[in-house]
């Protein structure tokens, strides 16, 4: 990109950026369904799919489409699974656009959206999106209610849906993403903080009818501890709140249960000794909560301080001679 903000001759105008992991079911439908919708925008685009360490097919098919689709789709292949928002970042140090559009591999957001989204992405520095008429457990849809009010309340930013990756960043905005040194990185979020001017539309999802979640419960609850650490000191505020809360009121019972045994006297006190060990055991759980918390953060600081990489790719399929205009993450290695 020049000093005008322009795209060099030869450059495409918007990247398209897929992480892909075990998803050999859905590959088939998803590589022509995304090149018809790029065609679509009648601008010049990039396809980049990166692998994540996929064990099945989806990276023969990868470089099939690459090999078909010259100039028009790019497979990075990491040397192994890295997660998600690693996987997109990877991507994002590869692109050449001035349009940046994620999109999941599931098929679960159409990728016909691409030509309107990136329409969008002219105009402003992020565009997200709200899944209207979810096809998700009720489980899914409760656990992301969750996690957005999070959000919001954090950031600032009322945005209504982080959850869903179809997206579209103006390429600056990615620039500044990959020049942040943090390994747990949660990029709906991460993208607000330097968006000046952001929106939000509505786009269709589907069900899952090919391949199988990759977020299992457990995953799922992963993703919130990431997401709320990785974005906010809050928490450890609340700690000194809620334990200062704590403490007042075991000072207050104990000295009421004091009152008592001296107008009742001791007999009254022996009567009350499960009520003390349920307090106890109450003050215990809130320290182990709050050691555990503690933990989170002290645990992402001993990431962040070894500095590794938070991916290595491998190789890279269908770029055009020497990958020119592409971005760098300084904090990975190629």
């Amino acid at each position: 990109m020049n000093e005008t903000g322009t795209n060099k001759v030869g450059e495409p105008v918007i990247s398209v950026v897929i992480p892909v992991y075990n998803e050999e079911a859905c590959l088939r439908e998803l590589i022509p369904r995304t090149l018809a919708a790029c065609r679509k925008t009648e601008k010049s685009f990039e396809i980049l799919f990166v692998d994540d360490g996929s064990s099945d097919t989806s990276a023969t098919l990868i470089k099939e489409a690459a090999k078909n689709n010259a100039g028009e789709v790019v497979g990075v292949f990491l040397n192994r699974n890295y997660g998600q928002h690693n996987a997109i970042m990877a991507g994002f140090s590869k692109v050449r656009g001035e349009i940046v559009v994620t999109l999941d591999a599931d098929l679960q957001n159409p990728p016909e959206e691409i030509p309107r989204l990136a329409t969008l992405g002219a105009e402003y520095d992020v565009v997200g999106t709200v899944r209207a008429h979810r096809s998700d457990s009720f489980f899914r849809k409760f656990s992301s209610s969750l996690v957005n009010r999070a959000v919001q309340r954090a950031t600032g930013v009322m945005m209504h849906d982080y959850g869903c990756m179809l997206r579209v960043y103006k390429r600056h905005i990615v620039e500044a993403m990959l020049m942040c040194q943090e390994r747990s990185t949660f990029i709906p979020v991460l993208a607000n903080s330097f968006a000046r001017t952001t929106t939000e539309v509505e786009v269709e999802h589907a069900a899952r009818t090919l391949g199988e979640s990759k977020y299992s419960f457990g995953k799922l609850i992963s993703l919130m501890f990431d997401l709320v650490t990785t974005m906010t000191t809050y928490p450890l505020r609340l700690l000194s709140i809620v334990g200062g809360i704590i403490s007042a009121t075991g000072f207050g019972f104990g000295i009421l249960l004091l009152i008592l045994r001296l107008i009742y006297g001791a007999e009254w006190a022996v009567g009350g000794v499960f009520t003390l060990f349920a307090l106890v055991y109450f003050f215990i759980g809130a320290q182990f909560i709050a050691m555990g918390l503690l933990g989170e953060y002290i645990g992402r600081i001993y990431h962040d301080v070894r500095a590794r990489p938070r991916y290595f790719i491998q190789e890279i399929v269908g770029s055009q001679p020497d990958n020119k205009g592409a971005l760098r993450d300084t904090t990975s290695s190629h």
